[in-house]
């Protein structure tokens, strides 16, 4: 178990200014079906909690319960095809939640609801579709549902019955955003009320909003430069306080507004990111950080009581995921549920006045067990579950999983999530390497994860490294990645490989490496550069191609990502071609001889399709051990089920053959 919840935050600053049996394996279907239970959540009151609970035709239907008696309970909405992608709370009484419809347009394609807890009065507030226009209905009467240009933005959290939308505008070069509007708009009457009458800056990527829901902090980008712009009310005018290169000056982002309008921002402290509060009128930081992790950047959310307006916990995400209550009510109901769900990580959230919450909620998981939650209610001491997200896993079943770093070739500390076969495994066994894409993100973190249990349930180490170019672990870290693909980054996948088979939990001449986007990249290069290392390997929607990065027509990808984040990270396609071909797998792909399982969605507009085509035909002239598929309607990963559950049986039966 990992260090943050032996021992909660020991270096957290905050001041208050034996393998499975065949028959023992859980189906693929365990792992990767939809969930059975998702996306609960508290009313602002705490009286009812809403969630999606899956039906037994396959179907979807939105669920509200009683708290102070959850037998009792009501149908807000339910789905047969279309799916629900988050649900939350308008008011007490009310509930909005997002659709997309798999069978419609692919992209986009997400409609906004609001309907009242009871199921009636829904309203659709947003049209998923681009080809709906706000058509007459009569000689002078409108069709109210907006377009597919807004989306939802946020709650008000002011009791009524109104959200805030933007609406997105895109430029004339590219399909992405350029820029967006905030507006109030009423769940129930779809009037729309402009935010910013008076104006705003270009470029606008996001926006914060203090505690009376006015757009008061604008986040820009433009040219490889982001700035952030403040007014001090409704009628005052906008002020940039900082300028700064998107990826080379130390970061300084805003986070949020606290519930007494004082903001929150993320800034560079000893050499990783710390929570500061921060003087609007002095425009400086404080001399301390409000939350600091040592090792790792500040991650995580605030639990506010909007009543007593203040700040009462952090929630937060070092190697795992933890609490920090700086209320003693809360703090006091987080042991007593520690004490009824113990060995697991029990996140809690409360309602607007969690001084006095009527009931709170549980989001329990650990590393061997999937998300469940609960309804606990202080007065009596009693918890009750709601279900779980995949109620079929058994810890026994699943293996453990720890946080390790080591040192790489070149002295880097490198952070690994290394997950073991479930029983006592003994000697060195058989491992795959997993590699997260991005690859400028966090992959891993302590609790659950689909991926890494599936693969260790079937008898694998599963190694996860946080190579060099990953965040989360410091600016260094971050930055030592840049213009690395093929070369450092790939070293740190083979130094994992060699450090875990050192420890003696992995036989090095049975590994295979696998990963999507970037992560099936490294995989591809992993299998020409270190043949010896990996036996086979499995790449989906994975870059094949560095100079595809910048010229594929398909691409979603803007041109001012072309031109100023990917020539900073990876490389300019004229100055560095030569590395761009030495470390694309595509001018390589003879020299990979092993099997090799690629999988591509046909709509993939992040990493098009053409990557995967272009590869397999490159690399089947030498090598016929390769197998291929081409999923239709699934774009940059796996939307739907039936691709979930066929992927990774295919999976399954590559691995027992080739490892």
């Amino acid at each position: 178990m990992p260090k943050l919840i032996h021992a909660l935050f020991a270096a957290v600053c905050i001041t208050t200014s034996l393998l499975a049996h065949a028959d023992d394996k859980p189906k693929v279907e365990s792992f990767f079906g939809d969930p059975a239970v998702n996306f609960a959540t508290l009313s602002p009151g705490g009286h009812y909690v809403a969630l999606l609970s899956r039906t037994s035709d396959g179907g979807q239907a939105l669920v509200v319960r009683d708290t102070a008696d959850l037998t009792r309970m009501s149908v807000a909405a339910t789905f047969d095809t279309a799916r629900i992608e988050e649900v939350r709370w308008v008011n007490e009484k009310r509930l909005g939640f997002t659709v997309k419809n798999p069978r419609l347009d692919f992209v986009g394609n997400q409609d906004e609801f609001a309907v009242d807890r009871d199921g009636t009065n829904i309203v659709h507030l947003i049209s998923g579709s681009w080809r709906h226009e706000q058509a007459a209905l009569g000689s002078n009467i409108k069709d109210k549902t907006l377009t597919a240009d807004y989306g939802y933005f946020g709650a008000t959290e002011d009791g009524s019955d109104d959200i805030i939308v933007r609406r997105y505008t895109f430029n004339n070069l590219d399909r992405t955003v350029e820029s967006s509007r905030l507006y109030r708009l009423n769940t129930r009457t779809r009037q729309l009320t402009d935010l910013l009458p008076a104006g705003q800056p270009a470029r606008v990527r996001s926006w914060l909003l203090d505690a009376d829901s006015r757009p008061r902090v604008a986040l820009t980008e433009a040219k490889g430069r982001c700035g952030v712009w403040y007014r001090a009310g409704e009628d005052a005018q906008w002020s940039e306080i900082s300028n700064r290169d998107c990826l080379n000056d130390v970061r300084f982002q805003p986070v949020f507004f606290d519930s007494r309008n004082t903001l929150y921002v993320r800034a560079g402290y000893m050499g990783r990111s710390a929570l500061f509060q921060y003087d609007l009128n002095k425009r400086e930081l404080a001399k301390e950080p409000f939350v600091d992790v040592d090792g790792f950047d500040y991650a995580g959310a605030v639990e506010q009581d909007h009543v007593a307006r203040k700040i009462i916990g952090v929630h937060l995400r070092a190697d795992a995921e933890g609490t920090v209550w700086l209320d003693p009510v809360m703090k006091g109901i987080q042991q007593k549920v520690d004490a009824l769900l113990p060995g697991t990580s029990n996140l809690i959230t409360c309602g607007i006045d969690c001084a006095n919450p009527p009931a709170v909620l549980v989001r329990s998981q650990s590393d061997r067990l999937p998300t469940s939650f609960y309804v606990y209610t202080p007065a009596n001491g009693k918890i009750v579950g709601l279900g779980g997200m995949h109620p079929d896993i058994k810890a026994a079943q699943m293996g453990r999983r720890e946080f390790y770093r080591f040192a790489a070739r070149d002295g880097l500390q490198v952070p690994v999530y290394v997950t073991m076969p479930p029983g006592k495994p003994t000697g060195a066994l058989p491992a795959v390497l997993l590699v997260h894409g991005g690859p400028y993100v966090r992959g891993a973190s302590w609790e659950w994860e689909d991926e890494a249990q599936f693969l260790a349930s079937r008898g694998y180490v599963v190694l996860q490294p946080e190579f060099r170019g990953s965040t989360g672990f410091g600016y260094a870290h971050f930055k030592a990645g840049w213009k690395q693909w093929g070369r450092a980054m790939q070293d740190d996948l083979a130094d994992t490989v060699r450090w875990a088979a050192g420890k003696g939990w992995v036989d090095a001449k049975r590994v295979a490496i696998m990963g999507a986007s970037y992560g099936g990249y490294a995989a591809l290069m992993g299998m020409i550069r270190d043949p010896e290392l990996f036996r086979c390997g499995v790449e989906w929607a994975g870059v094949t191609d560095l100079d595809l990065l910048f010229t594929a027509v398909e691409s979603d990808m803007s041109d001012d990502a072309r031109r100023y984040g990917l020539q900073t990270v990876i490389g300019d396609p004229a100055a560095d071609a030569a590395q761009f071909a030495q470390f694309s797998p595509l001018r390589r792909a003879a020299e990979l001889k092993q099997p090799l399982l690629i999988a591509h969605g046909s709509e993939d507009r992040r990493v098009p399709v053409i990557h995967a085509t272009r590869f397999r035909s490159a690399v089947a002239e030498k090598n016929r051990n390769v197998e291929w598929i081409s999923y239709p309607n699934e774009g940059h990963g796996w939307r739907n089920e039936a691709t979930r559950i066929d992927f990774w049986k295919r999976v399954e039966a590559f691995l027992a053959k080739n490892l």
